[in-house]
């Protein structure tokens, strides 16, 4: 195999071999290198190669979310759709779907939220309270019972 010739100028320093770009730069080289391209120039031609395009972006089909999951959809131009499948033999025989927006809910600052604990405390109080009552006075009817006392 012929050895090819080297194009670009080059020299060395402290063992490192450096070659001439294109452009005019230096890079550092491998001893059978013929030929180099800065990271550079590598960059420039692959932008004129592959110019950047913009992505495709949404285009909204005027249809409302989840309208694919629905068991009959039927939009503005009469098209029907079952479970997000096209029916052409039904074209324009049934009247368009009405969808009625979701109710946000609103989210609830940290004092609602530690006013509502509270409250569920307070109620879990008062429900063992009532329960320790009941219990008290069952023991005591078990006792009057046991003992022959009648009320």
């Amino acid at each position: 195999m012929a050895k090819r010739k080297q194009k670009q100028p080059t020299y060395e320093e402290k063992g490192v071999r450096y070659m001439m770009c294109t452009c005019g730069s230096y890079v550092s080289v491998d001893e059978t290198a013929v030929d180099v391209k800065c990271s550079h120039c590598v960059t420039m031609i692959m932008m004129n190669k592959y110019p950047h395009e913009e992505p495709k972006s949404y285009k909204p089909t005027g249809r409302p979310a989840g309208w694919h999951f629905m068991k009959e959809f039927v939009d503005k131009d009469g098209n029907v759709f079952h479970k997000g499948k096209e029916q052409p033999k039904l074209f324009g025989t049934l009247p368009s779907t009405k969808v009625q927006p979701k109710k946000k809910t609103k989210r609830r600052t940290k004092e609602q939220i530690l006013i509502a604990r509270h409250k569920k405390k307070k109620m879990a109080l008062k429900k063992a309270k009532k329960l320790s009552k009941r219990k008290l006075k069952n023991k005591l009817i078990d006792e009057e019972k046991s003992n022959g006392v009648k009320r």
